[in-house]
């Protein structure tokens, strides 16, 4: 064999590596990239929707995530629970608890509005690439962000939760309401049960905010996340 057709056989040997290389590759780079796709489109359905709930009376203007009374007295037996609720539905319909009601809906605002970080943290410890359904999913992201990390956020969320409820009357409004109506404190009403319900049920509307928002810069075809997903999709 030659020199030159030495060089050419090496030439073909360094072609048929690289393209295996190539091949071997393709897919890691391209679920490494839908993963880094989906995070960033993630992060950024996060930002927004607690942007927008972090704005005072969000939480309270919007009928699908308003947070309302906790829900006490189911537990007691006989009439005693229904009594329980009763009054609280009685004391909301007279608006007698309206003020406490605007007030823990501005407790979860105010939770929304320094939970940004949390969510980010959260967000950046998933493997999005790896799970199934996720990119092909409306809400696949946001579905998984609950099911991995919902236990973690709550109890970060919580403490955001109990000093917005300090920092807008709603706990002495609690005090005052039980001190008024000793059956609420049989029933379970409590500051700890008060900032319990209010944490789930701003974590409720959080990720329904965070699903919709995701549907939203899915759909987007100019966008950078919706048009990054695309491409790794094949779309």
């Amino acid at each position: 064999m030659n020199h030159f057709d030495q060089r050419l056989d090496r030439r073909k040997l360094l072609a048929a590596l690289t393209a295996t290389f190539a091949l071997g590759l393709a897919g890691p780079v391209r679920a490494a990239g839908l993963g880094a796709g989906l995070s960033d489109l993630l992060g950024r359905a996060s930002d927004s929707s607690l942007d927008k709930l972090g704005t005072p009376g969000a939480f309270y203007a919007d009928p699908a995530v308003r947070i309302g009374l906790p829900l006490v007295g189911r537990g007691l037996g006989g009439g005693l629970g229904g009594t329980v609720l009763g009054l609280l539905d009685k004391g909301q319909q007279l608006g007698l608890t309206d003020n406490l009601i605007r007030k823990l809906n501005d407790a979860a605002g105010s939770a929304a509005h320094e939970a940004k970080p949390i969510f980010r943290t959260a967000i950046s410890r998933l493997t999005l690439a790896d799970v199934p359904d996720i990119a092909t999913r409306h809400d696949g992201a946001t579905q998984y962000l609950r099911t991995s990390a919902g236990g973690e956020l709550s109890g970060k969320l919580r403490p955001l939760v109990d000093r917005g409820l300090t920092s807008v009357g709603a706990l002495r409004e609690i005090d005052r309401l039980v001190a008024k109506t000793p059956l609420l404190r049989s029933a379970g009403l409590s500051r700890d049960f008060v900032g319990r319900s209010v944490t789930e049920q701003a974590l409720n509307g959080i990720f329904s905010y965070i699903g919709a928002e995701e549907g939203r810069l899915r759909d987007n075809p100019v966008g950078a996340a919706g048009g990054l997903l695309k491409g790794l999709l094949g779309n």
